[in-house]
């Protein structure tokens, strides 16, 4: 048996090089390791769950749909400027029981800005107000991200917990554009919707310290469902719930959620423009921006219209009698007529 060590590099190689095939010769010499640990490796990997092909004068391949969770197969699809600092910063569980939960005690314990907590399945995952949030193994990217204002070059850009929640919807949307060419739309203020149906929920939770009043820590909790289960969402949200890759259209997966999930990453810790820059995508991306909307979880429900965004990422809404409000919480859907 090799270490665990020698195993992450050798999977994190294949992971660079998926789709392709590599001498076990050329692994050895790129990762200063010999053969026998190389061909060990594999065989973990492969004992592991990895789709990995040995063929004879040709060397090893990661099958391109291989899509085991790892950090690093992360690592790989990460800018330069996180590789090596995240390595040590991201934590991969099989089974946990919220990822939030994870983050905030590590975030107590002192855990750096950009601490990274994933899971292939959560048992208690919970969304705004409580709610549950469906998980399950092999089919989603649930993530939190913990933020140090302190430790974060661009936190003056986004110095609100509405503008850090717009900010992370908005990378969310990037990062599946990026990968995969779709398009998705904000519900405001924390839902990603594609084709109409909900794919990704996002929760951000921040600590404040009572005497300077500095937020001293974000949890940014984020859940994409990558692909539908096979035999289609539970019956309570079927009719509400997608998925990037919709597995009963036939659409199967053109990336890993590795990448995906390194994509997402990429943009929540390195933001590519400021606030009013990201204000202006976050509006173009609303699907309800000059529609009726109803208003709940307030005091009374009402119905309005959606008028615009603010500075700081509120809701604009304008009631029948005329009057405007700008919402910094709530929820807000569509009024199906």
């Amino acid at each position: 048996m090799v270490g665990a060590n020698t195993k992450n590099l050798v999977l994190q190689f294949l992971e660079e090089k998926r789709g392709e095939s590599v001498s076990g010769g050329v692994i050895s010499r790129t990762l200063g390791i010999s053969r026998n640990a190389v061909w060990k490796a594999v065989k973990q990997l492969q004992k592991a769950g990895y789709k990995i092909e040995g063929v004879s004068n040709r060397g090893y391949s990661l099958c391109e749909n291989s899509d085991v969770l790892s950090a690093a197969g992360i690592v790989s699809h990460l800018r330069e400027l996180f590789g090596k600092e995240m390595s040590h910063k991201l934590e991969v569980h099989s089974v946990i029981e919220s990822t939030g939960k994870a983050a905030k005690e590590k975030a107590i314990d002192g855990a750096e800005h950009g601490t990274v907590i994933l899971a292939d399945k959560i048992t208690k995952a919970k969304g705004r107000y409580n709610r549950k949030f469906f998980t399950l193994a092999g089919h989603g990217v649930y993530m939190s991200i913990i933020l140090r204002p302190s430790q974060w070059e661009e936190f003056d850009s986004f110095d609100v917990p509405t503008l850090v929640t717009a900010h992370a919807a908005v990378s969310v949307c990037r990062a599946i554009e990026s990968t995969t060419g779709k398009s998705p739309q904000i519900k405001w203020v924390n839902d990603v919707f594609l084709d109409g149906k909900k794919i990704c929920g996002i929760l951000t939770e921040a600590v404040t310290d009572f005497e300077s009043g500095n937020m001293q820590w974000i949890i940014v909790g984020i859940g994409i469902n990558f692909i539908t289960p096979e035999d289609g969402f539970p019956d309570e949200i079927k009719n509400t719930a997608g998925a990037v890759f919709d597995r009963i259209e036939g659409t199967e997966p053109t990336c890993s959620r590795n990448r995906l999930a390194a994509e997402v990453i990429n943009h929540v810790l390195e933001p590519d423009d400021d606030s009013q820059t990201l204000l202006q995508e976050y509006r173009r991306r609303l699907m309800m921006l000059g529609k009726r909307v109803v208003v709940s979880g307030l005091k009374k429900p009402f119905e309005a219209v959606a008028v615009d965004i603010d500075e700081t990422g509120r809701l604009t809404v304008r009631k029948d009698d005329g009057e405007t409000l700008s919402l910094s919480s709530g929820e807000v859907s569509l009024l199906i007529s």
